[in-house]
């Protein structure tokens, strides 16, 4: 009896463990209490022209702080300032094409260029646009989970 015991205890060991390791792989709980700070350097105003700003939301999570799409020196690049939202894991930037960064509708569709993962949490940061992106498409920022599909916060674009 005590050996069907121990049996059963190392077959739940050895079934709960990598449960375990896989739901902290797939939600990283410890993201949500780390932060990520970066303050990247402004580009220089005498060589750089705005094309289009907004202020960010929290849809999901709070998020607030300036998007600003600039061309500098025949390079497109997306800045956000004074920018905070929660972290999370798999956070990425979009440009979300022909409506707003709210518009939850559209990324799911597609309708977005990934800018990749999100490089901080806090502070100021530059996204430089791949070649070919249509910045007169660009309707709206959206700070955006790839893993859960979910909407932390968007700054419409005019």
């Amino acid at each position: 009896m005590r050996e069907l015991i121990r049996r059963n205890r190392i077959f739940v060991y050895l079934s709960v463990v990598p449960v375990l390791v896989v739901m902290w792989y797939l939600f990283r709980p410890e993201a949500l209490f780390v932060n990520r700070s970066v303050n990247e350097t402004a580009i220089a105003a005498s060589s750089s022209r705005p094309i289009a700003s907004g202020t960010f939301s929290g849809i999901s999570h709070q998020t607030t702080g300036k998007a600003q799409i600039l061309d500098a020196d025949g390079k497109k690049v997306l800045r956000l300032s004074e920018f905070s939202t929660s972290n999370g894991p798999d956070v990425h930037v979009y440009l979300v094409k022909g409506a707003g960064g709210s518009d939850s509708d559209a990324i799911n569709k597609g309708n977005f260029v990934d800018l990749g993962v999100i490089k901080g949490n806090i502070g100021d940061q530059n996204y430089v646009l791949p070649a070919g992106v249509d910045v007169t498409q660009v309707k709206g920022v959206s700070i955006w989970c790839k893993r859960f599909a979910v909407n932390f916060g968007a700054a419409d674009l005019q």
